[in-house]
């Protein structure tokens, strides 16, 4: 299991926050997401030979969210 770090600007209030959650928790590969409400930072840990962190920006950006991998 590998641990990527992506900051999402939206993912400061609820409805982005929920948004990204149900986004990550269907997704088959990733195990884990924690956000950090105060800047947006996400910390995915996932199986890499299931999902990527560049499939995974793909997915959030999907819906309508912008994805940083550095701040």
């Amino acid at each position: 299991m590998l641990t990527t770090t992506m900051y999402v600007k939206e993912a400061t209030s609820d409805g982005p926050i929920q948004n990204i959650q149900a986004i990550l928790q269907q997704t088959e590969g990733i195990e884990r997401a924690m956000i950090d409400v105060d800047d947006g930072e996400i910390k995915i840990e996932y199986h890499p030979e299931k999902i990527s962190p560049q499939l995974i920006t793909v997915l959030i950006e999907q819906n309508g969210l912008h994805v940083q991998t550095e701040k």
